[in-house]
């Protein structure tokens, strides 16, 4: 949907921290690989959590202090987040992380359940959809300019299966948080995805003052 390049570009305007939270549970899915934990096991993968590093640097990522940045940016790594991400007990381990990042003098956070679970009381709550074609053609072409292999129809597919999987979770499943603004980006260059979003938070920050 381009959320996590609106939230880049929203967190570098503010001047105000940025929280990837889909890093999290990308990392987390590279750790059980590595350490054999099997990734339909949430309170194994709940464990796990509590006993590695990892360590957000803007779109740096470390895992136990080694650099994994394009480790957990593959289409096959995406897969795995939404896997480990439907666990009670994974969630439960991420969420301390997450509301951790909330810092003077402020948060973007970018991640399928921020202002429904995570921060249910932010000051503003956006919610970027776009069909799974148009995100699929994005993510290709992401994975494409990073000299990644990648297959446009497999990627429509994976799409289709991870919402319906994450919208079908019991553990803060995928939705519109109270609250939330809808905003679509289908067919709607950055450029003009950004100064609807800015405008949004302009009002938010007014009304907060005033």
């Amino acid at each position: 949907t381009g959320k996590g390049t609106i939230a880049s570009l929203l967190a570098d305007r503010l001047g105000w921290h940025l929280l990837d939270s889909g890093a999290l549970y990308r990392t987390l899915a590279l750790a059980a690989r590595r350490h054999g934990v099997d990734l339909d096991a949430g309170a194994d993968l709940g464990r796990l959590a509590a006993t590695i590093r990892v360590q957000l640097e803007g779109e740096r990522v470390r895992l136990d202090g080694e650099e994994v940045s394009a480790l957990i940016r593959t289409a096959a790594a995406g897969v795995d987040a939404s896997r480990v991400a439907v666990h009670p007990e994974v969630r439960q381990a991420l969420l301390g992380w997450q509301r951790d990042a909330a810092l003077a003098p402020g948060l973007v956070a970018d991640g399928r359940d921020m202002g429904s679970r995570v921060f249910p009381d932010a000051l503003l709550k956006l919610y970027l959809d776009a069909s799974p074609e148009e995100r699929a053609r994005r993510r290709y072409k992401q994975l494409k300019e990073k000299g990644m292999d990648a297959n446009l129809p497999d990627l429509v597919q994976e799409l289709r299966a991870r919402d319906a999987r994450d919208r079908e979770r019991t553990e803060s499943p995928l939705q519109v948080p109270p609250g939330g603004v809808i905003v679509d980006t289908t067919s709607v260059p950055i450029e003009q995805v950004f100064a609807r979003v800015l405008a949004q938070v302009d009002a938010a920050l007014a009304a907060r003052k005033g």
